[in-house]
């Protein structure tokens, strides 16, 4: 099974669909999915002494201007782990690009029947200011000590949940679309 093909992105995008989580939430590695191989490596250990605030994963069957599936930032109170596929809805995104260029991060939660304790995250601004600016500060600096990646990180502010949907309905065409 590919985790990138195989596993649906749900009929009720964009409302509702799976996130595939690379990185478990207080991790120090970054682990990714290769899509065209089927597995998780190890992308390399962090640089700079940080931990993953959230999980972090993509969205699969979708296509992101940088080539890769969407990233998703998916908001938890509890870790899970690589591979674990999570029903999750779309609350915001974060705007940014890096030397792949464009890529955008969508904020996102899951599904109230998985973790009640985040059910009353509907957009951005139900998000705990100091949460908000943890994940713009995790991911313009854990690049920091990387070379050649660091001075092409910009961070472009954060959008709502509809300019979010808008940007999951193109991947989803560009996905269908290649």
């Amino acid at each position: 099974m590919n985790l990138y093909t195989d596993v649906p992105r749900l009929e009720s995008l964009p409302e509702e669909f799976n996130i595939v989580v690379d990185i478990p939430m207080h991790s120090t590695s970054k682990f990714e999915y290769d899509e065209k191989g089927g597995y998780f490596k190890l992308d390399r250990t962090l640089y700079s002494p940080l931990i993953y605030p959230f999980e972090y994963g993509f969205i699969p069957q979708t296509h992101g201007e940088d080539g890769d599936a969407l990233d998703a930032i998916l908001l938890a109170t509890r870790p899970t782990f690589a591979g674990c596929v999570v029903k999750s809805r779309v609350v915001g995104v974060l705007k940014m690009s890096d030397e792949a260029g464009i890529d955008h991060k969508l904020i996102c939660v899951p599904v109230a029947k998985l973790d009640p304790r985040l059910a009353h995250i509907q957009d951005l601004e139900d998000i705990e200011l100091h949460l908000i600016k943890e994940i713009e500060l995790f991911m313009a600096d854990y690049k920091k000590l990387e070379p050649g990646k660091y001075e092409f990180v910009k961070i472009e502010g954060f959008g709502d949940r509809e300019e979010a949907k808008q940007i999951l309905i193109k991947g989803a065409q560009a996905y269908d679309n290649k």
